[in-house]
């Protein structure tokens, strides 16, 4: 099956700017003011600074300067997990799978333990052909009870779980991620074709609608509603969909497909 991988890096993909080994907050804090809590000249602090940089960098872009913030970081504290995390997330997109491999498994070396570190390192796996394996590190991260975002982990190991061709496990994943966040867009739009490959048609309608109205309609997710309408029988409502996919996106394989009839 398909998958966009703008999207899914889009709302899979942790801030890689979370701490690890963090200070508890102040008791007397009530309110989140913005200000950094602490001497700047502490090392973990000035680390978490530079590589909170750095993930603004690299959510940009701008690879360069994110490494660059993040040698700033670990020359602060070298043993500041989440900047090897960031450097990990940073060499994955730039196909450096070496030295993305090295860096998620020294940041797991030093905070195995870490949700997002272990989340990360599941997707690297994901993307590099170890699909099976890279669900152990999603578990990894659901079963920290301080994790605050689960629902990401078990949607990313149903994705993964879909790309080797594990269906059921998949479906389980996503459900799951829907029980605790039921706006997941991803688990929905996934659940979306899982269902529509059951011929649960109902189903499947209902799972691409509510994604299509959180997010702004993707090729899939006009290309899947439209086959659900017209399996249905319903010509108008699958017409107009078939309209948006081809003005929204000419170029898509999806409105390709629908030029030349091939619906399956």
């Amino acid at each position: 099956m398909k998958l966009l991988p703008g999207l899914i890096a889009a709302l899979l993909l942790l801030a890689a700017s979370g701490c690890a080994n963090q200070p508890p907050e102040s008791p007397s804090s009530s309110v989140d003011t913005g200000v950094i809590v602490g001497p700047v000249s502490n090392p973990r602090n000035r680390a978490r600074i530079h590589t909170e940089l750095a993930a603004a960098y690299y959510s940009r872009g701008s690879m360069a300067v994110a490494l660059e913030e993040l040698r700033t970081a670990v020359a602060a504290d070298p043993e500041y997990a989440s900047a090897y995390s960031m450097f990990g997330l940073v060499y994955m997109d730039l196909r450096e799978t070496k030295l993305a491999r090295e860096n998620f498994e020294h940041a797991l070396r030093l905070s195995p333990n870490d949700p997002d570190i272990n989340h990360n390192y599941g997707w690297f796996l994901c993307q590099t052909g170890q699909e099976e394996k890279s669900i152990r590190y999603f578990m990894r991260a659901v079963g920290n009870p301080l994790y605050p975002r689960p629902w990401r982990s078990y949607t990313a190991a149903g994705v993964c779980s879909m790309r080797i061709d594990k269906l059921k496990d998949a479906e389980q994943f996503f459900r799951r991620a829907l029980r605790l966040q039921p706006s997941d867009p991803m688990a929905l739009l996934q659940m979306g074709q899982i269902s529509y490959r059951k011929g649960k048609l109902g189903d499947a309608r209902n799972y691409v609608s509510r994604f299509n109205d959180l997010v702004s309609p993707t090729a899939e997710s006009l290309w899947l509603a439209f086959r659900v309408e017209h399996k249905l029988g319903n010509r108008l409502a699958a017409a107009k969909l078939a309209s948006r996919l081809r003005h929204r996106y000419p170029e898509s394989k999806e409105s390709q497909a629908l030029q030349r009839g091939e619906y399956e």
